[in-house]
């Protein structure tokens, strides 16, 4: 197992992308904290089937990130790797688009890597080893209408992981953003009768011309191909990738 000894915090990990990091991570001897809502006796069994603990701290507040980070410190002496991937979203044109809704995609889906990523330097540097994973999206490289605060957020992770890896190339320190397409998860999954109902579509034109539209290989990623990732880059062998941004798309961001 080539994480033994490692310690990992995973955010927005009870449940899809996150998860499946956690789960891969775990499988490979780290010792995971988990960070989420959900429900409890839910959490309660992937910690025990992971040997995982999990905070519930809000990443849309920094202070409760702040006190997230210094209990992981404190109990577990990490992290070593840090998987920023708490993310929310909210579709609307941007003149209707909500005030608020702009503010939390932005505190959760990007300021809340700078609090965490900020906070894990530190001890990464004093042990000249770190690996720092933010899940972006293809939407950190191309638009779609509707979801202007999303891109902007995603752009400003995909400029945020290349700014702190040049920062910390000489210090042991990785510093990657993976680039999911559409990934088949729960919430992706419980989309498709509300558009069936509302565009009069099947299921399978939901999924093909809907969901599927930009991605060439008309298929789902599925988080377990995004964990596998993750866990390359922790690896020794992907010690000299840093400050990329790596898709898995499908094709969609190829034309």
């Amino acid at each position: 197992m080539v994480l033994e000894g490692k310690v990992a915090l995973v955010t927005g990990s009870t449940s899809g992308i996150g998860l499946a990091i956690a789960r891969a991570l775990a499988a490979e001897g780290a010792k995971v904290m988990i960070n989420g809502f959900g429900e409890a006796a839910d959490i309660e069994r992937e910690c025990q089937e992971l040997g995982a603990v999990h905070d519930r701290a809000d990443m849309s507040e920094p202070a409760e990130i702040e006190r997230m980070m210094k209990r992981c410190a404190e109990e577990f002496g990490g992290p070593d790797i840090l998987v920023n991937n708490a993310g929310i979203q909210h579709v609307s044109p941007v003149d209707e688009f909500p005030p608020e809704k702009w503010d939390a995609i932005v505190a959760i889906n990007l300021s809340s890597a700078f609090h965490t990523t900020r906070l894990a330097v530190p001890g990464m540097k004093q042990k000249q080893w770190g690996r720092i994973i933010n899940t972006a999206s293809a939407h950190s490289l191309v638009a779609s209408p509707n979801k202007s605060a999303y891109v902007a957020a995603k752009h400003g992770i995909a400029g945020f992981t290349k700014t702190v890896a040049l920062e910390t190339a000489r210090d042991g320190i990785t510093v990657n953003c993976i680039s999911p397409g559409y990934v088949w998860t729960t919430l992706v999954e419980k989309q498709i009768p509300d558009t069936m109902k509302a565009r009069g579509l099947t299921r399978e034109q939901v999924m093909n011309d809907v969901l599927l539209a930009a991605q060439p290989t008309k298929r789902f990623v599925t988080p377990e191909e995004v964990a596998a990732l993750a866990v390359f880059l922790c690896r020794d062998e992907a010690k000299s990738i840093t400050g990329a941004n790596l898709s898995m798309d499908g094709g969609w961001t190829a034309a």
